[in-house]
């Protein structure tokens, strides 16, 4: 009886122990497999030439080990030959201008750092003392590797020779200290700037003739994309302000949050593209000495316009609310600017993108209309007929309006600086009617769109 009565026990003791053991095999095979599993998948879908930059590297770095796999080979280079595939994993990167810097960097790093090493050996040893020889080693170290620490701190050297400095200090450094014990120090500068040579060559050659990804493409559509995202935005709101208002609700504009949130954040992205461009040669539609620093200029504007376009989102969501009779007489001119510089953005976004200076004069004719909306509007502010209002019934809109004629005013900036680049940069033209038809169609199209069915669409006549 005892032996029946502990087995239901012993049972249930051991079912919750299988219990836990499956659901923690689970969640072990969810973590270390499933995750990992589905980030990758998300990774290669979101760019897929990840994939191909991964299989690029492992095929440099394959060939490269084959010196040291080769008798032949091995025995011309010896053991020094494993700097060459050192040197093709720390240079290869993502795109041919990173790339290309970082093999310049490593280069020529080495040849100052290793030429000036054999020249602090030769002077040690000049004074034939093994006192005075190691002291005059140590500080030829100390004076070099300081001065080569502190020259990493300057801003244009830091962005574009950070890299070089850092392998001169470690070049020099190890030829000046494995030369107090070895003679044949010159051999020693001789291999490691051949093997540096040799992994950085064959890192080069295969990252720009397999599928390269030149940096300058990335900033370039990266840009475009960047102002389209605010002319995105400013295409509904002011529909979508006024209409909110109007039905009481408020609007979950998270969407829209999330779109052109990631331009404010993306001035570090911009700024390495800038770094990397910089290095490439000519490659497509872009020239040797492209200005690419007209970009950066342009970014900085384009976050000055986004920065507005947070505030303007947080009053989608206000509680305060502003009689219906107010409310009118805004209306239109709000909503007039916000449309013609959603047009004239998405026509500066189109201009870089085709390269196609054209549309760039369409683009200040849109913001003709909404510099105009702007004045009507600042008229309306500075008359007297806001006396008998309550300010706090009022200051969302007119803050919103506000908002709009700074974002005019950045447009106009934008506009500016696009046009400078397609200048520099020598865009092609097109007839300013065959740019204002393109637009046209491109508006037609929008109004049509379902997203904005029901909404109250302005017709615009490009002159």
């Amino acid at each position: 009886m005892e032996m029946a009565s502990e087995n239901p026990e012993s049972v249930g003791f051991l079912s919750r122990g299988c219990c836990w053991f499956t659901s923690f095999m689970k969640n072990l095979a969810s973590k270390l497999v499933l995750e990992p599993a589905r980030t990758a998948r998300s990774l290669a879908q979101e760019d897929p030439r990840r994939i191909i930059h991964s299989i690029k590297v492992g095929l440099a770095i394959a060939l490269v080990s084959l010196i040291y796999y080769f008798d032949p080979l091995y025995e011309g280079f010896g053991v020094s030959a494993m700097w060459a595939v050192m040197t093709v994993v720390v240079v290869f990167e993502f795109s041919v201008g990173a790339t290309l810097g970082r093999c310049v960097n490593r280069g020529i790093g080495t040849f100052i750092g290793g030429a000036l090493g054999v020249a602090a050996h030769r002077l040690a040893s000049c004074f034939g003392s093994e006192i005075v020889e190691p002291i005059i080693l140590a500080v030829s170290i100390f004076i070099f590797a300081a001065t080569g620490t502190f020259a990493r701190f300057f801003p244009k050297w830091k962005a574009r020779c950070d890299y070089g400095l850092l392998i001169f200090i470690l070049t020099f450094c190890l030829i000046s200290v494995s030369g107090y014990r070895d003679d044949e120090v010159i051999d020693i500068a001789l291999t490691r700037l051949s093997t540096v040579m040799i992994g950085g060559s064959a890192a080069l050659a295969i990252c720009i003739l397999l599928f390269p990804v030149w940096a300058g493409e990335d900033l370039h559509h990266l840009v475009a994309d960047n102002i389209e995202k605010l002319g995105d935005f400013l295409e509904g709101f002011g529909d979508e302000y006024f209409k909110t208002l109007e039905d009481g609700n408020v609007r979950d504009s998270k969407a829209l949050l999330e779109k052109y949130k990631s331009v404010v954040n993306s001035k570090t992205i911009e700024d390495n593209l800038v770094n990397f461009a910089k290095w490439e040669f000519r490659h497509g539609k872009f020239r040797f000495r492209h200005p690419w620093g007209e970009y950066q200029k342009i970014g900085g504007l384009i976050r000055e316009c986004a920065f507005r376009l947070d505030s303007l989102n947080g009053y989608l969501k206000s509680e305060v609310q502003t009689p219906q009779e107010i409310r009118e007489i805004f209306q239109e001119s709000c909503q007039t600017m916000s449309s013609e510089s959603s047009h004239a953005l998405k026509n500066m976004a189109r201009a870089i993108r085709t390269m196609t200076s054209s549309y760039v004069a369409v683009a200040k004719s849109h913001i003709a209309i909404a510099k105009s909306a702007a004045d009507n509007l600042k008229s309306l502010l500075k008359t007297n007929s806001w006396q008998q209002t309550d300010l706090l019934q009022i200051i969302p809109v007119i803050t919103v309006a506000s908002l709009l004629i700074e974002v005019v005013s950045s447009t106009v900036k934008i506009a500016d600086s696009v046009h400078q680049l397609a200048s520099l940069a020598r865009f092609k033209k097109i007839s300013e009617d065959d740019a204002s038809k393109s637009d046209q169609r491109n508006t037609e199209r929008i109004l049509r769109s379902p997203s904005i069915e029901g909404s109250h669409g302005l017709t615009i006549s490009v002159e």
